[in-house]
């Protein structure tokens, strides 16, 4: 049985209200992750662009190692 398989054995053993409530959330999880996946895709080639500007400052000394203690 896969987990989704589970999921939804499990799903139907709630009552209504709390299928849909689960459902609705559900469906604007997937909706946000298809927007996301749309975004990166989108911008694939400014995020190489900056990781490479990025690591040309490393490369030259001109970045500042940040401690997660001190921010």
């Amino acid at each position: 049985m896969t987990l989704v398989d589970q999921a939804i054995k499990d799903l139907k053993t709630r009552s209504p209200i709390e299928q849909n409530r689960i459902a609705k959330w559900l469906i604007e999880e997937l909706k946000s992750d298809r927007k996301w996946e749309k975004s990166f895709a989108e911008s694939e080639d400014l995020l190489e662009e900056l990781a490479d500007e990025a690591l040309e400052e490393y490369k030259k000394g001109e970045t500042t190692i940040l401690d997660p203690e001190k921010l």
